[in-house]
């Protein structure tokens, strides 16, 4: 047996610990999945084993999509004994977050590694001046009513989230804040929503990821079985954790903390395109 092999995926495999617990707590904090963690994190863990830079970010993000799956379910039982998620937008939105969500991970080969880093950047960016300076809310907040602008807004949302490899928390929030919900509500409905985006765009990065060349090791298409398994685990267990914070917190601090850690994600991602 290889053991000096195996000894330097040590790392790896801590990091991924590390990440799990993070992702997990983020998810139950902010809604958000844990993607936003995940994906900066498994993509230069992978890049620092010398993998493709390329390759490297659609493993981040269909692994981290992945992920969500139990992340998001998790997280959404605890918002939901809390009746902080709304059945009826759930419902609203599902089957056209799975649509757009299903087309962005089918297109995601299309891309390269650079424009899905740049797309995260950019919409982080976005969304935490949204967040701060609650623009979205004066632009969207008289069509709260229309059934037509929540389908068109979850298709959107659906596709840019499956690009980015986040349970859509990032882009729901927000927009579901606009429409009238409070914070902690728009928090609670998130984690739901993104559990059909998760599932959706899983099985469109399965897909464009069959059979290409250069994947680590126990990869399914885009999606990474080892790093799976190790963060899902943790994730699932500690994003309880992050919905009890999040409910000791008032919704002014809850929005600055979100927006502040979308700040620092984007710019991850721009160093990583800069340095790459």
């Amino acid at each position: 047996m290889d053991w000096a092999g195996l000894a330097s995926y040590w790392p790896f495999v801590l990091g991924l610990l590390v990440t799990g617990v993070a992702s997990g707590i983020a998810a139950g904090l902010l809604g958000i999945g844990g993607g936003a963690i995940i994906v900066p994190a498994l993509s230069t863990s992978l890049m620092v084993l010398g993998y493709d830079s390329d390759v490297v970010q659609h493993v981040a993000v269909g692994t981290s999509l992945a992920i969500i799956i139990p992340t998001g379910i998790m997280s959404a039982r605890a918002h939901f004994k809390r009746g902080a998620l709304d059945m009826k937008v759930l419902r609203l939105w599902a089957p056209f977050i799975v649509g757009g969500t299903l087309i962005g991970g089918l297109m995601a080969g299309w891309f390269s590694g650079d424009v899905l880093r740049i797309v995260f950047a950019i919409m982080a960016f976005v969304i935490a001046a949204n967040i701060v300076s609650g623009f979205q809310t004066k632009l969207m907040g008289h069509l709260h009513g229309s059934s037509l602008t929540h389908r068109i807004s979850a298709f959107v949302v659906g596709y840019i989230s499956s690009l980015m490899g986040i349970g859509g928390g990032s882009l729901t929030v927000p927009t579901l804040v606009a429409f009238g919900s409070s914070m902690h509500a728009a928090v609670g409905t998130s984690a739901g929503i993104g559990v059909a985006i998760a599932i959706s765009g899983t099985i469109g990065f399965v897909i464009s990821g069959w059979g290409v060349a250069g994947l680590p090791p126990l990869s399914l298409g885009y999606v990474n079985l080892v790093a799976l398994l190790l963060v899902a685990v943790l994730a699932a267990v500690f994003a309880p954790v992050g919905a009890a914070l999040a409910h000791r917190l008032d919704q002014k601090t809850l929005k600055y903390v979100f927006a502040a850690f979308l700040v620092l994600v984007g710019l991850n991602m721009v160093w990583t395109v800069v340095n790459g």
